[in-house]
């Protein structure tokens, strides 16, 4: 070699060197290129991105191939530039070269195609795994054989082996993807994404109609009452009961009379049958649960109760799917349900909604432990009810209390800290 000719030697450092930068991009771009892309790429067929799943499915060997090459080169790169600068320059050659290739390495082989492959990691891996598939099969021995050396070695300082790292993600890790790299996805999408995930921290009580406010039909009532009762109700679905509400004998669905030709038909003995039994569920179950129960059962409301078998409220799948979707009638930044935007920036909200909901709908943090609506959670605070013109904070939450009927805050207006939007 050292009788070669200068141009040759050059080539073949130019040669060494490009190879260096392939491994050292190659090592980079694999490594940080995302599992869940690869696994997407290799689903649609390419052919790249199979091999680089391929590659990565044994990342110790991958590291091995990819360091085996790198050193390999830049050694041999070393030594001819050393050949070549002594050449030159004579003794003072083995300085002059080891700078040189010391600089050049450093900027052509490591930074410049690190910091690209990091950037670009798909343009660099895909192309890369076409070298290095077959590469790890030619040279599979000598990666295994350093592969159990450095096991040995590592086991010298306590490493025992074991399983490699959980590539899953976690629910709070899978929200920070949704909220930070999820750019490509619609904004409204992306909302429901994350309260579908949210589903599991909510229960039933956070969402359901008390029992103070559900309406329904009351069989005592004579012919005639039931009557206006059913012509003028409000919903699709009525809870049928005898005296009070908490004597529940049926669920009734409105469409199961739209046969009738002529309203007068309607009795307290058509309804019943027409009718169909109550389903239960208890409190405390959660959303996600709820939702599969609904579907198993093939229902479309739940009365909820207590441990002691006392009715506590009503819930539907419609409420659960507003918590994934939202309200079904308005549009962002108008009047919702139990929230009235004023054109100061405040905001009237009706005190019997659900804190958890009034977190989800405005991306608020108020506290969920003390109480499940907002009523309940302003006199947890006060520890009294309190009479309208009576103002507190919580968490930076300036209320002041508008409205107070039957011993709940019906009305409450809401100014949230400078920093919110």
């Amino acid at each position: 070699m050292i009788d070669l000719p200068l141009s040759l030697l050059f080539a073949a450092l130019v040669v060494l060197l490009i190879c260096s930068a392939f491994f050292s991009s190659s090592e980079t771009a694999l490594m940080s290129i995302s599992r869940f892309r690869l696994l997407h790429l290799a689903r649609d067929g390419n052919r790249g991105a199979k091999l680089a799943q391929q590659l990565l499915h044994h990342p110790e060997r991958l590291i091995g191939l990819i360091l085996l090459g790198n050193n390999f080169v830049n050694i041999l790169a070393s030594a001819i530039a050393t050949i070549a600068a002594v050449r030159i320059a004579g003794e003072a050659g083995v300085l002059i070269g080891t700078a040189f290739l010391t600089v050049v390495v450093l900027i052509f082989s490591e930074v410049a195609p690190k910091t690209y492959a990091a950037l670009h990691p798909e343009r660099i891996a895909l192309p890369a795994a076409y070298v290095l598939y077959p590469m790890l099969r030619v040279f599979y021995p000598v990666v295994r054989l350093i592969n159990v050396l450095a096991g040995w070695v590592m086991r010298l300082f306590g490493h025992r082996g074991g399983g490699r790292s959980d590539q899953t993600l976690s629910q709070d890790e899978l929200r920070s993807v949704l909220r930070e790299e999820g750019g490509l996805i619609p904004e409204s999408h992306r909302h429901m994404l994350l309260n579908i995930l949210a589903l599991e921290e909510a229960m039933i009580d956070d969402i359901m109609v008390p029992r103070t406010e559900i309406k329904g039909i009351d069989l005592d009532d004579s012919a005639e009452e039931l009557r206006e009762a059913l012509k003028d109700f409000p919903y699709s679905r009525a809870v049928v009961y005898r005296g009070k509400i908490d004597n529940v004998v049926g669920i009734l669905n409105l469409r199961n009379l739209l046969d009738l030709s002529q309203l007068q038909a309607i009795d307290a003995e058509l309804i019943e049958k027409r009718m169909r039994t109550p389903y239960y569920v208890p409190e405390g179950t959660n959303l996600t649960q709820q939702l599969v129960a609904f579907q198993r059962q093939q229902r479309r409301s739940a009365l909820v109760i207590d441990e002691y078998g006392s009715l506590q409220g009503l819930v539907t799948v419609a409420d659960i799917l507003e918590e994934i979707v939202g309200e079904f009638t308005t549009a962002p930044k108008q009047d919702t349900r139990h929230i009235h935007f004023e054109a100061d920036g405040s905001l009237l909200i009706d005190g019997r909604i659900p804190v958890h909901s009034l977190n989800r709908r405005l991306q608020w943090e108020l506290p969920t432990e003390a109480a499940r609506t907002l009523s309940g959670l302003i006199v947890a605070m006060l520890e009294h009810l309190p009479t309208p013109g009576e103002a507190l904070e919580i968490d930076g939450y300036q209320m002041d209390i508008q409205e107070v009927r039957d011993n709940v805050v019906r009305r409450v207006r809401v100014v949230a800290p400078e920093s919110e939007d």
